[in-house]
This record gives structure tokens, C-alpha cells and sequence, in this order.
């Protein structure tokens, strides 16, 4: 089913995708630290925002004042957005205690528990667009793959249905080309965004790359990614002899 077209706002990658991705997507957005993943993200979020579309974003990796004091240094992001709700930011953290899952590694109950809680909140808000940052650090306390396929599928499909677009963040070492630590993320979401970099002259220069997504006719060209007070930028990146 086709719901139609959700725009990230940044006008070279949604060019490169005929417009946008297709609403009710699940992609994963793949990068070692450092690589504008999160960045990227909340751009995407507050893009969408700025159109009336509500977002969520839950973190794992950051505590909730410091990924809002580095956003405050972009110019594309908005705090009235945060203070009326259009946008939401939650600590998963304060959610796994809040739940009482303060073991390392989850049962079957403990993920069914946590995708309900975050299943409610989507639903609750309304939401159209949904970043988890990071899904690695949430894949960490699942037990198998088994477990880290049933949760990334009965969440894509109930927030597809919701005609909600969902960004998960994958973590991976530098300098690799793999698109999760656990090799079985990639499988389940219909794109995967790679953030990359190649040296040059002695600088290292942030890339990014589509690799899959399903249902558009998209470029595979790899880009030049910058991150100014703007916000993510891209251009193409000039072969060299």
C-alpha cells in the first residue's frame, strides 16, 4: 500500500529520490560516530514539523540536554517546535525504568512491554515521523536475532499502517562497510541510508549514500555531506584521476 511521499526537507537527497521517501517507511540510517546520523534525523523531523506533521524522537545514546544544547547551534532547528509539542523528545532510559527493565538483556515480555509503551506514544501523539537513535543500543538488550527481527517488523508494520515514516539509527565501527551490528537490521527496513567518508588531500570528507529503498527509483551516487549551521548539505562528490 502507497500513501504517498515524505519529504526530508533536504532538497538534494529527497531530488535523489524522485521526491521523497514513500510514506511509511522504515529506513536505516547507518554511521560511525561522528557521521551526522543524528543530525540528519532531527533535521528530518523538525523539516516535517515545520509542515505540521508531528514527530517523536527517542534517544538512547544522549541524555536529553545535551542533544537539545547541540541542536540549539543549527539554524534549521526551532525550540517553539519542542515547546508545543509538535515535536517530542524522549529518554528510552527513563522508560526502561519506568518499566522496571533495568536488566542487560530483555525477555520476550520485557520487548513486548517496551514495544507497547512506544507503539502508545506513537499513537498517542499522532506521529508522522519517528527517529529512534539508536537502534543498536536498543538491539543490545534483545537476546537474538530472532528477537531483534520480531521487534524492528511488528514495529515498521504498525507505524506503516499509522502512515508514519520512521528513521533508525545504526551504529557501526568507522572505516567498515556493514549496515548494522548485528546483521540482521538492514533485512527488515525497506532503505538504508549510509553515511560514510573518503579521505582526500589529507581530509577526511563525509559522505552519503542510498543504498536500498524499496518502491523508488533512486540514485546510488555517492555524495559529499557537510554539516553547517545550516544543517546537512550535499553535494556531488568529484571523481578524481
Amino acid at each position: 500500500m502507497t500513501f504517498g511521499v515524505c519529504e526530508t526537507g533536504i532538497e538534494e537527497l529527497d531530488a535523489q529520490m524522485g521526491g521523497g521517501f514513500p510514506v511509511g517507511s522504515t529506513i536505516l540510517i547507518v554511521g560511525s560516530s561522528g557521521s551526522g546520523k543524528t543530525t540528519l534525523c532531527m533535521q528530518f523531523l523538525v523539516n516535517g514539523a515545520k509542515k505540521g506533521e508531528k514527530g517523536v524522537f527517542f534517544t538512547i545514546t544522549e541524555p536529553l540536554f545535551k542533544l537539545t544544547s547541540n541542536l540549539e547551534k543549527f539554524e534549521f532547528f526551532d525550540r517553539s517546535l519542542v515547546d508545543d509539542g509538535t515535536i517530542t523528545i524522549i529518554d528510552l532510559r527513563i522508560i526502561f525504568e519506568r518499566l522496571g527493565l533495568d536488566a542487560e538483556k530483555y525477555t520476550v515480555e520485557d520487548t513486548n512491554a517496551l514495544l507497547g509503551v512506544i507503539k502508545d506514544i506513537a499513537k498517542e501523539l499522532n506521529v508522522k515521523r519517528l527517529v529512534i537513535d539508536s537502534i543498536t543500543a536498543l538491539c543490545y538488550r534483545l537476546q537474538s536475532k530472532e528477537m531483534i527481527r520480531d521487534f524492528i517488523f511488528k514495529l515498521g508494520t504498525f507505524l506503516a499502517a499509522k502512515e508514519c515514516t520512521t528513521f533508525l539509527t545504526s551504529e557501526i565501527p568507522p572505516k567498515t562497510f556493514i549496515f548494522s551490528q548485528y546483521g540482521i537490521e538492514e533485512f527488515i527496513a525497506d532503505g538504508i541510508i549510509f553515511l560514510g567518508e573518503v579521505e582526500r588531500g589529507g581530509d577526511l570528507i563525509r559522505t552519503l549514500q542510498i543504498v536500498k529503498m524499496r518502491g523508488v527509483d533512486h540514485s546510488r551516487i555517492k555524495y559529499a555531506m557537510s554539516i553547517t549551521s545550516r544543517g546537512i548539505e550535499l553535494a556531488p562528490l568529484l571523481k578524481t584521476r
